[in-house]
């Protein structure tokens, strides 16, 4: 492993043709003729080599980036990454996993057609954890990626290669996928905006759409709010979504009082940490101070979810062990780390518990929107924890601790997975010990993402988001 100074900051802005530009922004000066589509990918590559060797965000990259055919799309030019979860033509696409050789892309997955819909100029891959299971990206035998506001503590996970780049400021916007917290926990980590979708919202994923309960739901990690907004407008002129209202493009905050509960420990009795209540507590003083009612509230979801979110989670790790010859022919599940194996392994002991599984699971949307009732919006932590330091839920730490350390980290952001409503995760002004940003996350109602967008469009208008590049 690589030596690092813990108080090392890495970024990449400087005064090239992305400036300082959000996509938004940068898209807007591409049309202008400020800025050529080749000159932002070429700036991009090169910021992206700076940091790297700090960060190891990549997992591949494209030989000759050329911008997408949509050229009045809303992102037109923007260079960006896939998560490599994902397939892009050409690529392989590896699941942060050694289990297996991949083999290149022979077709874009239908998520990939609809985010070149906006024109982005896809760079290459972002490496997350093995198939997505951590809330950290790291490995058992390979270099960690590293969080550029310190990099001596994670990135977060499972899109923790996106949102260190983004960070980092090496590309506006890249491409996240959330199955339990994978957008909002390296958002809430990194500082940065992530929004998992309603589902539905976006075309569903391809590794998810046949299983019994749909967990994942595609989106960006960015830098503002107004990135995150026009990802779904442009999403949505793609492919309207069937069963959810129409959503636009939502430009700013609505002027609009809401009702909003909030609660500052998980349902299942994780008591937050001291920076995680100072957050959640400093927005809601903020919140009260634009107009809004704030008041505490009860979630009250199944005593049994977070033992029935894991053996669902184990499930998923055995159907990889069963099918990952479709990956590669040369699939090896006892090269699969120590995660996955411990998940896996769970669920054998206790496989007959899977009926009651699904059936509990299905039913939380029940008291989900019991707890909702009266309700616009719910705040909350993203994480019950400020971003550990690397190694502290590596796969190498023995199961048993590391299950132990990831349920008391991971305690707020499965619920919507479950339920399938849309969550945002913002910054806050806070900053945890050594600088780490603190994100908290706000959750709707279904098909609710308008309302998410407002709110976290005056949060950050009234208090603007910390940049990593004033560190």
């Amino acid at each position: 492993m690589k030596s690092f100074d813990e108080q090392t900051v890495v970024h990449a802005f400087s005064d090239d043709s992305l400036g300082e530009y959000d996509a938004v922004g940068l898209a807007a000066a591409i049309r202008r003729g400020e800025v050529s589509a080749a000159e932002a990918a070429r700036d991009a590559v090169e910021r992206v080599r700076r940091v790297e060797a700090r960060l190891s965000a990549v997992q591949a990259s494209v030989d000759s980036p050329a911008p997408a055919a949509a050229t009045d799309g809303a992102f037109a030019g923007v260079p960006t990454f896939v998560k490599d979860n994902t397939d892009y033509l050409g690529l392989p696409t590896g699941h942060g996993s050694a289990a297996f050789r991949p083999s290149a892309a022979r077709r874009n997955a239908p998520f990939t057609r609809q985010f070149l819909s906006s024109g982005v100029t896809v760079l290459g891959k972002t490496r997350l954890p093995e198939f997505g299971f951590s809330p950290t990206t790291e490995y058992e035998g390979a270099e960690p990626v590293r969080n550029p506001w310190h990099t001596g503590y994670s990135a977060g996970g499972s899109s923790g290669g996106s949102a260190a780049l983004v960070a980092a400021g090496a590309v506006p916007i890249a491409h996240a996928n959330d199955g339990g917290g994978s957008i909002r926990i390296p958002a809430a980590c990194c500082g940065l905006v992530g929004l998992k979708p309603t589902r539905g919202r976006v075309v569903a994923n391809a590794q998810s759409r046949q299983l019994p309960l749909d967990l994942v739901c595609d989106g960006i990690v960015s830098r503002s709010v107004r990135d995150a907004a026009a990802f779904l407008a442009a999403a949505e002129r793609y492919r309207r979504s069937p069963g959810l209202p129409p959503l636009g493009l939502v430009e700013g905050p609505a002027g609009q009082r809401l009702r909003i509960g909030f609660l500052l420990d998980s349902p299942n009795g994780v008591r937050s940490d001291p920076a995680t209540r100072a957050a959640v507590t400093e927005t809601v003083t903020t919140l009260e101070r634009l107009g809004h009612s704030v008041e505490p509230v009860e979630l009250a979801i199944d005593p049994s979810f977070t033992d029935d979110f894991l053996a669902y989670w184990g499930m998923l790790s055995f159907l990889v062990g069963l099918t990952g010859r479709t990956l590669g022919s040369d699939f090896d599940r006892r090269l699969m780390d120590g995660l996955s194996r411990g998940l896996r392994e769970d669920y054998l002991r206790n496989w007959r518990r899977t009926p009651g599984v699904l059936r509990r699971l299905k039913r939380t949307r029940e008291a989900y929107a019991a707890s909702f009732r009266g309700l616009d919006l719910m705040l909350s932590p993203v994480l019950a924890h400020t971003t550990p330091p690397i190694g502290h839920l590596s796969p190498t730490v023995p199961y048993p601790t590391l299950i132990e350390r990831i349920l008391a980290y991971v305690a707020f952001t499965p619920v919507d997975n479950v339920v399938g409503t849309p969550s945002i995760s913002v910054p806050t002004a806070g900053a945890a010990e050594g600088g780490l940003p603190v994100g908290v996350m706000l959750s709707g109602r279904p098909g609710g993402e308008r309302k998410l967008l407002e709110i976290a469009f005056q949060l950050e208008a009234d208090r603007p988001f910390r940049r990593i590049q004033d560190q």
